[in-house]
Protein backbone atom coordinates (compact mmCIF):
# COMPACT_ATOMS: atom_id res chain seq x y z
CA UNK A 1 0.00 0.00 0.00
CA UNK A 2 1.19 3.54 -0.80
CA UNK A 3 2.43 5.47 2.23
CA UNK A 4 0.36 8.48 1.18
CA UNK A 5 -2.75 6.29 0.82
CA UNK A 6 -2.14 4.74 4.24
CA UNK A 7 -1.70 8.18 5.82
CA UNK A 8 -4.88 9.43 4.12
CA UNK A 9 -6.86 6.56 5.63
CA UNK A 10 -5.43 7.34 9.07
CA UNK A 11 -6.38 11.01 8.72
CA UNK A 12 -9.89 10.06 7.60
CA UNK A 13 -10.26 7.80 10.63
CA UNK A 14 -9.13 10.68 12.86
CA UNK A 15 -11.86 12.90 11.43
CA UNK A 16 -14.51 10.45 12.64
CA UNK A 17 -13.51 11.35 16.21
CA UNK A 18 -14.21 15.08 15.81
CA UNK A 19 -17.57 16.25 17.16
CA UNK A 20 -18.03 18.88 14.43
CA UNK A 21 -17.58 16.18 11.76
CA UNK A 22 -20.19 13.74 13.05
CA UNK A 23 -22.78 14.90 10.53
CA UNK A 24 -20.59 13.42 7.74
CA UNK A 25 -20.03 10.16 9.63
CA UNK A 26 -22.26 7.97 7.38
CA UNK A 27 -20.52 9.13 4.19
CA UNK A 28 -17.05 8.93 5.71
CA UNK A 29 -17.56 5.49 7.28
CA UNK A 30 -18.76 4.02 3.99
CA UNK A 31 -15.80 5.48 2.11
CA UNK A 32 -13.26 4.27 4.67
CA UNK A 33 -14.74 0.77 4.53
CA UNK A 34 -14.51 0.70 0.73
CA UNK A 35 -10.99 2.12 0.69
CA UNK A 36 -9.71 -0.51 3.12
CA UNK A 37 -10.69 -3.10 0.51
CA UNK A 38 -9.22 -1.15 -2.41
CA UNK A 39 -5.73 -1.69 -3.77
CA UNK A 40 -3.59 1.32 -4.62
CA UNK A 41 -3.48 1.45 -8.45
CA UNK A 42 -0.47 0.34 -10.48
CA UNK A 43 0.16 -0.16 -14.20
CA UNK A 44 -1.97 -3.31 -14.13
CA UNK A 45 -5.01 -1.34 -12.93
CA UNK A 46 -6.94 -0.61 -16.13
CA UNK A 47 -8.38 2.75 -15.02
CA UNK A 48 -4.87 3.98 -14.15
CA UNK A 49 -2.83 2.05 -16.70
CA UNK A 50 -1.32 5.12 -18.36
CA UNK A 51 -1.48 7.45 -15.36
CA UNK A 52 1.09 6.69 -12.67
CA UNK A 53 0.42 8.09 -9.22
CA UNK A 54 4.03 8.91 -8.34
CA UNK A 55 3.13 12.60 -8.15
CA UNK A 56 0.66 11.81 -5.35
CA UNK A 57 3.08 9.54 -3.53
CA UNK A 58 5.90 12.11 -3.46
CA UNK A 59 3.81 15.21 -2.78
CA UNK A 60 4.87 17.49 0.08
CA UNK A 61 1.41 19.07 0.30
CA UNK A 62 -0.32 18.95 3.66
CA UNK A 63 -3.65 20.07 5.08
CA UNK A 64 -3.67 23.77 5.96
CA UNK A 65 -6.49 25.99 7.13
CA UNK A 66 -7.71 29.01 5.22
CA UNK A 67 -5.81 31.37 7.54
CA UNK A 68 -2.56 29.98 6.12
CA UNK A 69 -3.42 31.14 2.61
CA UNK A 70 -1.33 33.88 1.04
CA UNK A 71 -2.90 37.29 0.57
CA UNK A 72 -4.03 37.92 -2.98
CA UNK A 73 -5.25 34.36 -3.49
CA UNK A 74 -8.55 35.23 -5.16
CA UNK A 75 -10.71 33.84 -8.00
CA UNK A 76 -9.62 34.64 -11.54
CA UNK A 77 -11.07 37.78 -13.07
CA UNK A 78 -13.23 37.15 -16.14
CA UNK A 79 -13.80 40.53 -17.72
CA UNK A 80 -17.46 41.22 -18.41
CA UNK A 81 -18.71 38.27 -16.36
CA UNK A 82 -20.81 38.87 -13.29
CA UNK A 83 -20.99 35.67 -11.23
CA UNK A 84 -22.40 34.30 -8.00
CA UNK A 85 -19.22 33.25 -6.24
CA UNK A 86 -18.84 30.08 -4.16
CA UNK A 87 -15.23 30.04 -2.95
CA UNK A 88 -13.18 27.53 -0.99
CA UNK A 89 -9.70 28.32 0.33
CA UNK A 90 -7.58 25.30 1.26
CA UNK A 91 -10.78 23.24 1.37
CA UNK A 92 -12.61 25.63 3.71
CA UNK A 93 -15.62 27.66 2.59
CA UNK A 94 -14.73 31.37 2.41
CA UNK A 95 -17.64 33.54 3.40
CA UNK A 96 -15.60 36.67 2.70
CA UNK A 97 -14.95 35.71 -0.95
CA UNK A 98 -18.39 34.20 -1.62
CA UNK A 99 -21.56 36.00 -2.68
CA UNK A 100 -23.93 36.68 0.21
CA UNK A 101 -27.01 38.11 -1.54
CA UNK A 102 -28.65 35.55 -3.81
CA UNK A 103 -31.43 35.88 -6.39
CA UNK A 104 -34.88 34.52 -5.61
CA UNK A 105 -35.17 30.79 -6.21
CA UNK A 106 -31.50 30.02 -5.51
CA UNK A 107 -30.18 28.67 -2.23
CA UNK A 108 -26.54 27.96 -1.38
CA UNK A 109 -26.04 26.34 2.02
CA UNK A 110 -23.32 24.47 3.83
CA UNK A 111 -24.11 20.97 4.97
CA UNK A 112 -22.72 21.71 8.44
CA UNK A 113 -25.28 24.50 8.89
CA UNK A 114 -28.40 22.50 7.97
CA UNK A 115 -30.81 21.55 10.74
CA UNK A 116 -32.02 18.55 8.74
CA UNK A 117 -29.30 16.97 6.61
CA UNK A 118 -31.09 13.77 5.65
CA UNK A 119 -31.90 14.83 2.06
CA UNK A 120 -28.33 15.95 1.41
CA UNK A 121 -26.77 12.85 2.96
CA UNK A 122 -29.11 10.60 0.98
CA UNK A 123 -28.12 12.35 -2.25
CA UNK A 124 -24.37 12.59 -1.68
CA UNK A 125 -22.32 10.13 -3.72
CA UNK A 126 -25.50 8.63 -5.16
CA UNK A 127 -24.66 10.00 -8.61
CA UNK A 128 -20.87 9.64 -8.44
CA UNK A 129 -20.05 5.96 -9.11
CA UNK A 130 -18.24 4.09 -6.36
CA UNK A 131 -15.49 2.96 -8.72
CA UNK A 132 -13.69 6.31 -8.49
CA UNK A 133 -10.78 5.85 -6.08
CA UNK A 134 -10.21 9.55 -5.46
CA UNK A 135 -13.94 10.09 -5.24
CA UNK A 136 -13.93 7.75 -2.26
CA UNK A 137 -10.90 9.54 -0.83
CA UNK A 138 -12.75 12.81 -1.24
CA UNK A 139 -15.72 11.34 0.67
CA UNK A 140 -13.36 10.23 3.43
CA UNK A 141 -11.34 13.45 3.76
CA UNK A 142 -13.74 16.28 2.91
CA UNK A 143 -14.90 18.36 5.89
CA UNK A 144 -17.63 20.46 4.29
CA UNK A 145 -20.18 20.18 1.48
CA UNK A 146 -21.88 23.03 -0.32
CA UNK A 147 -25.44 22.39 -1.54
CA UNK A 148 -26.63 24.56 -4.42
CA UNK A 149 -30.32 24.34 -5.19
CA UNK A 150 -32.27 25.99 -8.02
CA UNK A 151 -36.00 25.99 -7.30
CA UNK A 152 -38.63 24.59 -9.66
CA UNK A 153 -39.26 26.73 -12.73
CA UNK A 154 -36.60 29.31 -11.83
CA UNK A 155 -34.05 30.57 -14.35
CA UNK A 156 -30.85 31.94 -12.79
CA UNK A 157 -29.47 34.46 -15.28
CA UNK A 158 -26.14 35.03 -13.48
CA UNK A 159 -23.63 32.13 -13.64
CA UNK A 160 -22.61 30.39 -10.42
CA UNK A 161 -18.85 29.96 -10.09
CA UNK A 162 -17.35 27.36 -7.74
CA UNK A 163 -13.66 28.07 -7.13
CA UNK A 164 -11.17 26.02 -5.14
CA UNK A 165 -8.12 28.10 -4.13
CA UNK A 166 -5.04 26.44 -2.67
CA UNK A 167 -2.04 28.07 -1.04
CA UNK A 168 1.55 26.94 -1.43
CA UNK A 169 2.02 23.25 -0.52
CA UNK A 170 -1.60 22.84 0.63
CA UNK A 171 -3.74 19.71 0.37
CA UNK A 172 -7.47 20.35 0.00
CA UNK A 173 -10.69 18.44 -0.65
CA UNK A 174 -13.86 20.08 -1.94
CA UNK A 175 -17.33 18.67 -2.59
CA UNK A 176 -20.47 20.29 -4.02
CA UNK A 177 -23.95 19.02 -4.82
CA UNK A 178 -26.09 20.91 -7.33
CA UNK A 179 -29.85 20.30 -7.52
CA UNK A 180 -31.63 21.74 -10.56
CA UNK A 181 -35.34 21.23 -9.98
CA UNK A 182 -38.05 20.69 -12.58
CA UNK A 183 -38.07 23.31 -15.34
CA UNK A 184 -35.17 25.26 -13.80
CA UNK A 185 -32.14 26.66 -15.67
CA UNK A 186 -28.67 27.57 -14.48
CA UNK A 187 -25.04 28.00 -15.56
CA UNK A 188 -22.23 26.65 -13.35
CA UNK A 189 -18.47 27.20 -13.71
CA UNK A 190 -15.90 25.12 -11.83
CA UNK A 191 -12.41 26.54 -11.49
CA UNK A 192 -9.27 26.21 -9.37
CA UNK A 193 -6.37 28.45 -8.50
CA UNK A 194 -3.14 27.77 -6.64
CA UNK A 195 0.32 29.01 -5.75
CA UNK A 196 2.05 25.75 -6.61
CA UNK A 197 2.97 22.33 -5.21
CA UNK A 198 -0.63 21.63 -4.22
CA UNK A 199 -2.72 18.48 -4.04
CA UNK A 200 -6.47 18.81 -4.40
CA UNK A 201 -9.55 16.68 -5.02
CA UNK A 202 -12.75 18.35 -6.19
CA UNK A 203 -15.96 16.48 -6.97
CA UNK A 204 -19.32 17.92 -7.96
CA UNK A 205 -22.56 16.00 -8.45
CA UNK A 206 -25.42 17.43 -10.50
CA UNK A 207 -29.02 16.25 -10.24
CA UNK A 208 -31.07 17.54 -13.19
CA UNK A 209 -34.82 17.09 -12.75
CA UNK A 210 -37.44 16.91 -15.49
CA UNK A 211 -37.19 19.64 -18.17
CA UNK A 212 -34.24 21.31 -16.45
CA UNK A 213 -31.29 22.93 -18.24
CA UNK A 214 -27.64 23.06 -17.15
CA UNK A 215 -24.84 24.94 -18.91
CA UNK A 216 -21.60 23.69 -17.39
CA UNK A 217 -17.93 24.66 -17.59
CA UNK A 218 -14.93 23.10 -15.90
CA UNK A 219 -11.54 24.78 -16.28
CA UNK A 220 -8.64 22.56 -15.16
CA UNK A 221 -5.87 25.04 -15.90
CA UNK A 222 -3.40 24.28 -13.11
CA UNK A 223 0.08 23.46 -14.42
CA UNK A 224 3.61 22.79 -13.14
CA UNK A 225 3.88 20.73 -9.92
CA UNK A 226 0.22 20.81 -8.97
CA UNK A 227 -1.64 17.53 -8.46
CA UNK A 228 -5.37 17.70 -9.13
CA UNK A 229 -7.88 14.85 -9.27
CA UNK A 230 -11.60 15.46 -9.56
CA UNK A 231 -14.88 14.67 -11.18
CA UNK A 232 -18.14 16.03 -12.60
CA UNK A 233 -21.06 13.63 -12.32
CA UNK A 234 -24.47 14.28 -13.87
CA UNK A 235 -27.85 12.56 -13.56
CA UNK A 236 -30.38 13.61 -16.17
CA UNK A 237 -34.11 13.34 -15.58
CA UNK A 238 -36.82 13.28 -18.26
CA UNK A 239 -36.18 15.83 -21.05
CA UNK A 240 -33.29 17.40 -19.13
CA UNK A 241 -30.57 19.11 -21.17
CA UNK A 242 -26.86 19.32 -20.38
CA UNK A 243 -24.21 21.32 -22.23
CA UNK A 244 -20.80 20.67 -20.64
CA UNK A 245 -17.48 22.24 -21.65
CA UNK A 246 -14.08 21.18 -20.29
CA UNK A 247 -10.74 22.92 -20.85
CA UNK A 248 -7.68 21.20 -19.39
CA UNK A 249 -3.95 21.86 -19.21
CA UNK A 250 -1.48 19.34 -17.87
CA UNK A 251 0.56 19.33 -14.66
CA UNK A 252 2.46 16.74 -12.60
CA UNK A 253 -0.91 14.98 -12.51
CA UNK A 254 -4.25 16.24 -13.76
CA UNK A 255 -7.07 13.68 -13.76
CA UNK A 256 -10.75 14.33 -14.40
CA UNK A 257 -13.58 11.80 -14.43
CA UNK A 258 -16.96 12.75 -15.82
CA UNK A 259 -20.10 10.59 -15.73
CA UNK A 260 -23.41 11.23 -17.46
CA UNK A 261 -26.27 9.01 -16.30
CA UNK A 262 -29.62 9.07 -18.09
CA UNK A 263 -32.45 8.49 -15.62
CA UNK A 264 -35.33 9.84 -17.75
CA UNK A 265 -36.35 9.61 -21.41
CA UNK A 266 -35.85 12.33 -24.05
CA UNK A 267 -32.87 13.86 -22.28
CA UNK A 268 -29.79 14.98 -24.16
CA UNK A 269 -26.20 15.85 -23.31
CA UNK A 270 -23.40 17.54 -25.20
CA UNK A 271 -19.83 17.28 -23.94
CA UNK A 272 -17.00 19.26 -25.53
CA UNK A 273 -13.51 18.93 -24.09
CA UNK A 274 -10.10 20.38 -25.00
CA UNK A 275 -6.69 19.53 -23.52
CA UNK A 276 -3.39 21.30 -24.32
CA UNK A 277 -0.19 19.83 -22.90
CA UNK A 278 3.48 20.81 -22.90
CA UNK A 279 6.75 19.89 -21.17
CA UNK A 280 6.43 16.73 -19.08
CA UNK A 281 2.80 17.36 -18.22
CA UNK A 282 0.12 14.72 -17.80
CA UNK A 283 -3.62 15.07 -18.36
CA UNK A 284 -6.10 12.20 -18.04
CA UNK A 285 -9.78 12.48 -18.98
CA UNK A 286 -12.17 9.58 -18.40
CA UNK A 287 -15.73 10.10 -19.66
CA UNK A 288 -18.49 7.55 -19.11
CA UNK A 289 -22.06 7.78 -20.38
CA UNK A 290 -24.76 5.41 -19.12
CA UNK A 291 -27.78 5.21 -21.44
CA UNK A 292 -30.20 3.33 -19.20
CA UNK A 293 -33.49 4.57 -20.72
CA UNK A 294 -34.83 5.05 -24.29
CA UNK A 295 -34.88 8.09 -26.57
CA UNK A 296 -31.83 10.01 -25.34
CA UNK A 297 -29.05 11.76 -27.25
CA UNK A 298 -25.33 12.12 -26.47
CA UNK A 299 -22.75 14.08 -28.46
CA UNK A 300 -19.10 14.04 -27.34
CA UNK A 301 -16.29 15.94 -29.05
CA UNK A 302 -12.86 15.68 -27.45
CA UNK A 303 -9.78 17.36 -28.96
CA UNK A 304 -6.22 17.53 -27.75
CA UNK A 305 -2.83 18.94 -28.71
CA UNK A 306 0.26 17.48 -27.04
CA UNK A 307 3.79 18.89 -27.27
CA UNK A 308 7.33 18.08 -26.07
CA UNK A 309 7.30 14.99 -23.77
CA UNK A 310 3.79 15.49 -22.45
CA UNK A 311 1.28 12.65 -22.15
CA UNK A 312 -2.47 12.67 -22.64
CA UNK A 313 -4.91 9.93 -21.72
CA UNK A 314 -8.50 9.76 -22.91
CA UNK A 315 -10.93 6.98 -22.17
CA UNK A 316 -14.45 7.52 -23.45
CA UNK A 317 -17.06 4.85 -22.77
CA UNK A 318 -20.70 4.89 -23.90
CA UNK A 319 -22.80 2.10 -22.42
CA UNK A 320 -26.16 1.45 -24.10
CA UNK A 321 -28.30 -0.65 -21.75
CA UNK A 322 -30.79 -3.22 -23.02
CA UNK A 323 -33.82 -0.95 -22.49
CA UNK A 324 -32.22 2.12 -24.06
CA UNK A 325 -33.85 1.80 -27.48
CA UNK A 326 -33.86 4.76 -29.90
CA UNK A 327 -30.59 6.04 -28.44
CA UNK A 328 -28.44 8.37 -30.55
CA UNK A 329 -24.83 8.57 -29.34
CA UNK A 330 -21.65 9.85 -30.98
CA UNK A 331 -18.11 10.08 -29.63
CA UNK A 332 -15.18 11.63 -31.47
CA UNK A 333 -11.64 12.12 -30.19
CA UNK A 334 -9.12 13.98 -32.38
CA UNK A 335 -5.51 14.65 -31.41
CA UNK A 336 -2.45 16.46 -32.73
CA UNK A 337 1.14 15.61 -31.78
CA UNK A 338 3.70 18.44 -31.90
CA UNK A 339 6.68 16.27 -30.98
CA UNK A 340 8.01 12.81 -31.75
CA UNK A 341 8.20 12.17 -28.00
CA UNK A 342 4.70 13.38 -27.11
CA UNK A 343 2.27 10.60 -26.26
CA UNK A 344 -1.48 10.13 -26.54
CA UNK A 345 -3.31 7.07 -25.26
CA UNK A 346 -6.90 7.13 -26.49
CA UNK A 347 -9.55 4.48 -26.02
CA UNK A 348 -13.09 5.21 -27.26
CA UNK A 349 -15.54 2.47 -26.29
CA UNK A 350 -19.09 1.56 -27.29
CA UNK A 351 -20.89 -1.15 -25.34
CA UNK A 352 -24.31 -1.77 -26.88
CA UNK A 353 -27.04 -4.13 -25.63
CA UNK A 354 -30.00 -2.54 -27.46
CA UNK A 355 -30.73 -3.25 -31.13
CA UNK A 356 -32.56 -0.07 -32.23
CA UNK A 357 -29.88 2.58 -31.79
CA UNK A 358 -27.63 4.85 -33.85
CA UNK A 359 -24.13 5.04 -32.41
CA UNK A 360 -20.67 5.92 -33.68
CA UNK A 361 -17.24 6.47 -32.20
CA UNK A 362 -13.76 7.19 -33.45
CA UNK A 363 -10.32 8.49 -32.60
CA UNK A 364 -7.49 9.97 -34.64
CA UNK A 365 -3.90 10.92 -33.81
CA UNK A 366 -1.98 13.05 -36.32
CA UNK A 367 1.21 15.10 -36.39
CA UNK A 368 1.31 18.83 -37.01
CA UNK A 369 2.21 19.67 -40.60
CA UNK A 370 5.86 20.76 -40.33
CA UNK A 371 5.97 21.75 -44.01
CA UNK A 372 3.05 24.15 -43.45
CA UNK A 373 4.86 25.52 -40.40
CA UNK A 374 8.03 26.08 -42.46
CA UNK A 375 6.03 27.71 -45.27
CA UNK A 376 4.48 30.26 -42.92
CA UNK A 377 7.89 31.07 -41.45
CA UNK A 378 9.33 31.70 -44.92
CA UNK A 379 6.57 34.27 -45.38
CA UNK A 380 7.85 36.27 -42.44
CA UNK A 381 5.52 34.85 -39.80
CA UNK A 382 7.21 34.05 -36.50
CA UNK A 383 7.33 30.44 -35.40
CA UNK A 384 5.09 31.06 -32.38
CA UNK A 385 2.46 32.88 -34.46
CA UNK A 386 2.60 30.18 -37.14
CA UNK A 387 1.93 27.54 -34.49
CA UNK A 388 -1.09 29.50 -33.27
CA UNK A 389 -2.40 29.83 -36.83
CA UNK A 390 -2.10 26.09 -37.48
CA UNK A 391 -3.48 24.94 -34.16
CA UNK A 392 -6.06 27.47 -33.13
CA UNK A 393 -8.66 26.56 -35.73
CA UNK A 394 -8.50 22.93 -34.61
CA UNK A 395 -9.47 23.95 -31.07
CA UNK A 396 -11.48 27.11 -31.70
CA UNK A 397 -14.29 25.16 -33.36
CA UNK A 398 -15.21 23.82 -29.92
CA UNK A 399 -14.64 27.18 -28.20
CA UNK A 400 -17.07 28.75 -30.68
CA UNK A 401 -19.71 26.30 -29.48
CA UNK A 402 -19.61 27.61 -25.91
CA UNK A 403 -23.04 29.14 -25.22
CA UNK A 404 -21.59 32.00 -23.13
CA UNK A 405 -19.63 34.33 -25.40
CA UNK A 406 -18.07 36.22 -22.46
CA UNK A 407 -16.49 32.99 -21.21
CA UNK A 408 -15.38 32.06 -24.73
CA UNK A 409 -13.74 35.48 -25.20
CA UNK A 410 -11.93 35.09 -21.87
CA UNK A 411 -10.50 31.65 -22.63
CA UNK A 412 -9.34 32.33 -26.22
CA UNK A 413 -6.27 34.46 -25.31
CA UNK A 414 -5.36 31.96 -22.59
CA UNK A 415 -5.32 29.24 -25.24
CA UNK A 416 -3.36 31.43 -27.67
CA UNK A 417 -0.71 32.06 -25.01
CA UNK A 418 -0.57 28.35 -24.35
CA UNK A 419 0.04 27.63 -28.05
CA UNK A 420 2.88 30.15 -28.17
CA UNK A 421 4.64 28.21 -25.41
CA UNK A 422 4.21 24.84 -27.12
CA UNK A 423 7.10 24.13 -29.48
CA UNK A 424 7.04 21.83 -32.48
CA UNK A 425 9.94 19.38 -32.06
Amino acid sequence: MSEWFSNALTRAQDLTELAEQQWLAPIRAKAISQLKNTRWPNRKTEAWRYTPLRAVERTLASVKNADAAEKGLVPAVIEGLSAIEVVFVNGEFSEALSTQVLPAGLSIVLGSQLDNRDDLLDALSEIKPERHLFGMLNDALVQEVVWIKVAQGVSIDVPIRITNLSSQAAESHVKAFVSVEEGAQVTVLEMAGSNGQTLSTGFTEYDLAKDSRLEHYRFALQTDDNVSVGGCHFRLGEAAQLNSNIIGFGSDLQRLDTDIIYAGENANAKLNAVYLLDGNELFDLHATVEHAVPNCVTEENIRGIVADRARAVFNGRIHIHRDAQKTLAELNNRNLLMSDKAEINTKPELEIYADDVRCAHGATVAEIDKQALYYLQTRGISRSKAQVMLNFGFINELIDQMPNEVIAQWVRPIIRNRFEQMEVK
